[in-house]
């Protein structure tokens, strides 16, 4: 999944950024609300963790742009948002959601909670639980657990988040610069090869008979 961490705090962004890729999430970072607002504009996200306090701006309503659809996204949906705050009163929480967030953090926080936190608003987000079963494969997103007819399978952190993107729209057809958008963050040159390279990757590890299609011309498609 793809995610945006909005915090004028380079440190703490980039802590926050390292701990969510270590989950195996592509991550963006922006330390502004101008930033923020052209980063949404141009890439699709799934979630974002959105500071209160910016330089030149509110999050509170970059949150309120993003629920009314003054701020528009790439892809027309608009992203999960967890605010993140050191505003801890009932009124500030009260007021964060009520602006349209879907969960509220107090800094400071743990890691593993944020964590935690972020898999249960993209399992939300998709309607479904955080184990996914297609055909022979299981993924469960929590423990971090593929398998192949009850086989442990051996990913590493951008297979596993590449499966489970697979899994969550088996049977569409998803193009390289598709699936670069969503598994992949904006440090990734799109010139590279790296979806083909760890597709291929992939497929070798998922085993005989393959479950990953090429459709010419296309992209690739996990068989339902």
């Amino acid at each position: 999944m793809r995610l945006l961490v909005v915090e004028d705090e380079p440190d703490l962004a980039g802590a926050i950024a390292r701990g969510l890729r270590r989950d195996g999430h592509a991550v963006d970072t922006a330390l502004t609300a101008a930033d923020a607002d052209i980063k949404l504009r141009s890439a699709g996200y799934d979630l974002v963790c959105l500071d209160w306090n910016l330089p030149d701006g509110s999050g509170l309503a970059l949150c309120r742009d993003l629920i009314s659809g003054d701020l528009p996204t790439l892809e027309g949906d608009r992203p999960r948002i967890l605010m993140l705050t050191a505003r801890d009163d009932v009124e500030d929480r009260v007021a964060g959601l009520d602006s349209g967030a879907d969960d509220y953090l107090v800094k400071p926080f743990a890691m593993a909670e944020l964590g935690a936190r972020v898999r249960a608003l993209l399992r939300r987000e998709e309607d479904r639980d955080s184990v996914l079963e297609v055909g022979p494969l299981r993924l469960d997103e929590a423990r971090f657990i593929a398998e192949r007819e009850e086989e442990q399978l051996d990913l590493t952190a951008k297979e596993f988040a590449l499966l489970q993107y697979f899994m969550a729209n088996a049977g569409i057809v998803m193009s390289q610069e598709h699936l670069l958008e969503h598994v992949w963050d904006e440090m990734t040159d799109p010139l590279t090869n790296v979806v083909r390279v760890t597709v291929s990757n992939l497929r070798k590890k998922l085993g005989e008979p393959p479950l990953i299609t090429t459709v010419p011309g296309r992209g690739y498609r996990l068989q339902e």
